[in-house]
C-alpha cells in the first residue's frame, strides 16, 4: 500500500477521481438548492398594480373580466430581481387572439422576465367574457354643478357644445344600456362667460352608474353665456308709525328717483318699483338726512344698495295773546275792539321745524289802520307781518272796532 501512495501516477489518479466526484457532488446539489429550496442569496419582491394588457383584435371584439392591475412575486437572486422589480420592464397580458366570442377561463401570463427569477401572478386565472364589438353615436348633455351657487344677479344663457354628437364603441350588450352621455360644467361663482372649455365626456347607465367605455372623441368643448339682465325702476321711500305730536310730514325726497338692478330676467319681469326698507317716524322729531336700505327682493342686486333719505318736518305752533298795533290813530279818536273784544289775538304758525322752532311772539305783528276813520263802527281788515317762509294763521280775518271822537 505504502508503494502505491509512493507511485506518483497513482497518487494523480486519486486525486483526479476525487476533484470528479466534489464536481458532480457541487453541481447536483446546487441544482437541487434551486428548484426548491432558495438560496442565502435568493430575495422575493412583491409588485402591485401591474398592469394587464390584452391581446385581442378590438376591432371586432371587446372582452370584460380582465382586471386592470394584478400582484406579481419575483423570487431569486437579488442581483437579477432588484433591477427587474425596479425597471418593471416586462410585461403582464391575457392572450385572446385565438379565442372566439364567448365565455372563457383563461390564464395570465408574462414575458420580458429573466429565466432565474420565478414568477408568481395573483390572480393567475380569471374568467371573461368575449363579445363582437357594437358602436352607437350620442348626444351630449351638459350639466351645470353648483348653479345655484351662481352670483345674485346673473343667470346662464346659451350653451354650444363642439362636437354635440359623440361616438361609443363596446359591446351590444354595454351599448344598450347606456341611458346618458354627459358633461359637467362647474359654475359656482362665475360672472362672466366660458368660451371654449375643454371637459370629458362621461357615459352613465339608467341606474346613473358610469360606464367606462370607449368614446370618441374623450373629451368635448363647451361654451356657455352668462348674462347679467338689468332693469332701471322707481324707488320709493316706505314709512311706517307716527310723528311726535306736533310734526307734520312737510316733505321726504331720496338722492335718487330711480335705479337700475341686476336679476334674472323671471323675477325682473316682476318687478315695477324698489322700495327702501321702513322707516319708523316715531324716530324722527327733526328734519334730517339718513342712508337707508333699500329693500331688495331675494335674487336681485343693485351697485349701490343705500340711498339716502331727507326727511323735512313741518311743525305747527301757537302764538296767545298776540297785540294789535294801530296804525294812524289820530288824537281825538277813542278806539274800541269789540271783535275780538280785547286788543290781541292768538296765531298760529305753520312751516318747516327747523324755521319754526325757535320764533318767537316778538317775530310777528297785527295791526290795522284808522285813518280817516269816522265816528261809529267799523270793520277793518288786519294786517300780519312775520316771517316769509312760514304759513301764519289767525283767529280771524278782521276786526270790528268802535270809533270816538
Amino acid at each position: 500500500m505504502d508503494s502505491w501512495f509512493n507511485n506518483k501516477w497513482f497518487v494523480r489518479a486519486v486525486s483526479l477521481a476525487f476533484a470528479i466526484l466534489l464536481y458532480v457532488f457541487v453541481n447536483v446539489e446546487g441544482t437541487t438548492t434551486d428548484s426548491r429550496i432558495p438560496s442565502e442569496t435568493d430575495r422575493v419582491e412583491v409588485l402591485e398594480n401591474v398592469p394587464v394588457d390584452i391581446l385581442i383584435d378590438d376591432e371586432q371584439y371587446v372582452v370584460s373580466g380582465v382586471p386592470e392591475v394584478v400582484t406579481v412575486s419575483l423570487e431569486g437572486p437579488y442581483s437579477i430581481l432588484m433591477p427587474t422589480a425596479k425597471q418593471r420592464n416586462f410585461d403582464v397580458f391575457v392572450d385572446l387572439q385565438d379565442l372566439e366570442a364567448g365565455e372563457h377561463t383563461v390564464e395570465i401570463d408574462h414575458n420580458r422576465i429573466p429565466n432565474e427569477l420565478s414568477v408568481y401572478i395573483e390572480p393567475k386565472t380569471i374568467s371573461i367574457v368575449i363579445e363582437e364589438r357594437a358602436t352607437k353615436e350620442f348626444p351630449v348633455q351638459v350639466d351645470f354643478i353648483n348653479a345655484d351657487q351662481l352670483p345674485d344677479g346673473y343667470e346662464l344663457g346659451a350653451v354650444e357644445v363642439k362636437p354635440e354628437i359623440v361616438t361609443v364603441t363596446s359591446s351590444q350588450t354595454i351599448i344598450d344600456q347606456i341611458a346618458m352621455v354627459k358633461v359637467f360644467v362647474d359654475v359656482a361663482g362665475l360672472t362672466e362667460s366660458i368660451n371654449n372649455r375643454e371637459v370629458p365626456v362621461n357615459v352613465y347607465d339608467n341606474q346613473g352608474n358610469g360606464l367606462n367605455i370607449r368614446v370618441v372623441p374623450e373629451n368635448v368643448v363647451v361654451s356657455v353665456e352668462v348674462d347679467n339682465p338689468n332693469k332701471v325702476v322707481d324707488v320709493t321711500v316706505a314709512t311706517k308709525g307716527d310723528l311726535p305730536n306736533g310734526y307734520d310730514i312737510f316733505e321726504i325726497t331720496s338722492n335718487v328717483d330711480n335705479i337700475e338692478i341686476f336679476a334674472r330676467r323671471d323675477i325682473l319681469e316682476d318687478i315695477e318699483e324698489i322700495t327702501t326698507e321702513e322707516i319708523n317716524l316715531a324716530d324722527i322729531d327733526e328734519s334730517q338726512t339718513i342712508q337707508v336700505d333699500l329693500a331688495l327682493p331675494d335674487g336681485v342686486v343693485t351697485k349701490d344698495e343705500k340711498i339716502d333719505v331727507t326727511i323735512k318736518l313741518q311743525q305747527t305752533r301757537e302764538f296767545n295773546n298776540v297785540p294789535i298795533a294801530i296804525e294812524n290813530e289820530a288824537n281825538e279818536q277813542t278806539i274800541t275792539f269789540k271783535t275780538p273784544n280785547k286788543r290781541e289775538l292768538n296765531l298760529t304758525v305753520i312751516g318747516e321745524d327747523n324755521k319754526v322752532k325757535d320764533l318767537s311772539i316778538d317775530d310777528f305783528t297785527l295791526s290795522i289802520d284808522v285813518s280817516g276813520l269816522e265816528e261809529g263802527e267799523h270793520r277793518l281788515p288786519i294786517k300780519v307781518e312775520g316771517p316769509d317762509d312760514v304759513d301764519i294763521q289767525i283767529e280771524i280775518e278782521e276786526v270790528v272796532i268802535t270809533v270816538d271822537i
